[in-house]
């Protein structure tokens, strides 16, 4: 092979391989966020789609879109158990969501953000 078709093939691996490996670090794992979601019930007052006494997911995710410090604002909501308004005007502590388990809290939000 030709030292500049050697380049090119190497140049070419090395950004099919930055590729792959980005597109794994930004994913997320669906199935545990949402099993972590469900056993926490943030189904209670939270949806995908529409508001129930808390916003939307897509609310959340549209609200947050693009803030650099939206993975840290988020957990520390969901691990400090603020006080928030509901939908319908009243006030109650968020539920603290019940893992210390930083991935799992990463990978909640990441799917949180992602819709």
């Amino acid at each position: 092979m030709n030292p500049k078709r050697y380049s090119l093939f190497v140049a070419s691996l090395a950004g099919i391989v930055l590729l792959s490996s980005s597109a794994s670090a930004s994913a997320f794992d669906e199935r545990a966020a949402k099993k972590l979601f469900k056993a926490n019930d943030c189904t209670k007052c939270h949806a995908s789609a529409k508001s129930k006494k808390g916003p939307s997911l897509k609310h959340i995710a549209k609200e947050n879109k693009g803030k650099p410090d939206a993975m840290a604002k988020l957990i520390k909501h969901m691990t400090t158990g603020p006080t928030v308004k509901l939908e319908d005007g009243t006030q109650e502590e968020h539920k603290i969501i019940d893992t210390q388990d930083q991935d799992e809290l990463k990978n909640l939000v990441e799917w949180i953000l992602s819709h």
